[in-house]
Parts: C-alpha cells; sequence; structure tokens
C-alpha cells in the first residue's frame, strides 16, 4: 500500500474566483482603459480568466507570466477582493523620516560648498552629513530619501 496522498487526477483548486456580475465588469473595464500599471492589468486579466475556468497554465500561457502568478492573484483575492489587483495592501503606512526642519537641513546643506576633496555633493554624502549634524536626530538616513526630497526643490537640480 502506497503512503502519502494519492492523486485522483482531479485536484480540487484552493482559492476559486467566483466574480460577480458587478466585479466582471469593473475588472473588464480596469483592463480596457490601459491606463494602469502593466502588473496591474495582468493580476485583472488572471482574475477573469480563473473566473472562466481556465487551469493556472492555461491562464499562464493567455496572460504571459510566471506559473506562480495565478495561485498567488486568487490568493490575495479570496483574502483582499479586487483590491488584489493592486501589489499593496492598503493597510501599509509608512513614516516620514525627514520632518520640515531636516529637510531645510538638507536643501541648505545641498546648495552649500561639497566636502573637501569632491567637486559636487552625491546623494550618499549628502545622506552621510545629514548624520553627522547635531540639529537633527537620524540613526541613518538612505540617498533615496535624499534624492526625493531633492527632486520637489528645483534649486538643488545641479546635483
Amino acid at each position: 500500500m502506497l503512503s502519502g496522498r494519492v492523486s485522483t487526477g482531479m485536484s480540487r483548486k484552493q482559492h476559486v474566483v467566483n466574480l460577480s456580475d458587478e466585479e466582471r465588469r469593473t475588472l473588464e473595464w480596469f483592463v480596457s482603459t490601459g491606463e494602469r500599471k502593466a502588473e496591474d492589468i495582468t493580476r485583472a486579466r488572471i482574475l477573469l480568466k480563473a473566473n472562466d475556468g481556465l487551469t493556472d497554465p492555461q491562464i499562464c500561457e493567455h496572460v504571459g507570466c510566471s506559473i506562480g502568478t495565478p495561485y498567488r492573484t486568487r490568493k490575495a483575492y479570496a483574502e483582499r477582493g479586487l483590491a488584489a489587483i493592486h501589489r499593496r495592501k492598503p493597510d501599509r503606512e509608512y513614516d516620514c523620516k525627514m520632518d520640515g526642519n531636516a529637510e531645510a537641513h538638507l536643501i541648505r546643506l545641498a546648495c552649500s560648498e561639497p566636502p573637501e576633496g569632491h567637486s559636487r555633493w552625491t546623494l550618499h554624502l549628502l545622506a552621510d552629513e545629514l548624520v553627522t549634524l547635531d540639529e537633527i536626530d537620524f540613526a541613518s538616513i538612505s540617498h533615496e530619501t535624499v534624492r526625493q526630497r531633492l527632486k520637489k526643490h528645483p534649486q538643488t537640480a545641479s546635483l
């Protein structure tokens, strides 16, 4: 006698997608507008194909995605409904590291002379210098945070 799970040829799919008429219309509209992120449109198309009864390999062939994507999309739909077409969960919150005072220091620093031995400020130099300032209490700050803040201020565009 064999131990373990015996395959009967028909497997039960976890996270079955049963769209309401309204959900289906919403997804069809979402896909047809073409003004969304490609990955969001792909997930919407996956939900539509899963609702039509296609298997994951068939969905991959129609949509052009990897084999794990339909499963993850169906699972997300089961957990979050149509919000599953968006990758980020709506409850994610990020704390802003820089307040107005820190941003003012950053702009003042970016507009000042670069440190000795450097012809200009780089994002990494600015991030490192901000951490050393006594007026601002940062354990660390990334160059990407510096880039995003400076992007808002055209006067620092020479960086």
